[in-house]
């Protein structure tokens, strides 16, 4: 358990980094305002959450990898040692983003729901929530590539 627990938050780990290119591609094509860990870090701060803060691109960075680590390790619990297919990684990284940008980003206040986003955004945010889903399956696939599949 403890070992599905550490390969899935360093996959979680390498997903992140892989959306992270995702995202900072769409904001550099100018899909996005600015990221969304900044936005939601920043409804955390005191000061407003409409005006940049100082330290929050720090924060922001080390919360999306914080976070992307932990739902990972949740997916290597849910692995169990096995080398999960990638279809299954994108399903659970779709999961997440449904529930974060239809759910709690939005009832914070931080953005508005998918539905009512603005179509760049939810291109970029969904393109990279994919890409972090494949990604960790296939992470979490090969450091368990030692292990014999179980089913």
């Amino acid at each position: 358990m403890i070992r599905d627990l550490v390969r899935g938050g360093l996959g979680g780990v390498v997903a992140t980094a892989a959306m992270s290119v995702v995202m900072v591609a769409g904001d550099r094509a100018g899909l996005m305002r600015d990221q969304p860990p900044k936005r939601i870090i920043r409804a955390f701060l005191p000061g407003g959450r409409h005006r940049p803060e100082p330290g929050e691109g720090v924060l922001a960075a080390v919360a999306h990898v914080g976070f992307g680590a932990a739902c990972g390790a949740l997916f290597g619990l849910l692995a169990r040692g096995r080398r999960p297919p990638v279809p299954a990684g994108v399903g659970y990284g779709l999961a997440i983003w449904l529930a974060g940008y239809q759910g709690w980003v939005p009832a914070l206040g931080v953005l508005p729901p998918i539905s009512r986003d603005r179509p760049g955004r939810v291109a970029v945010m969904g393109a990279g929530h994919v890409v972090y889903g494949a990604a960790l399956a296939a992470a979490v696939g090969n450091l368990n590539r030692d292990r014999p599949d179980r089913g």
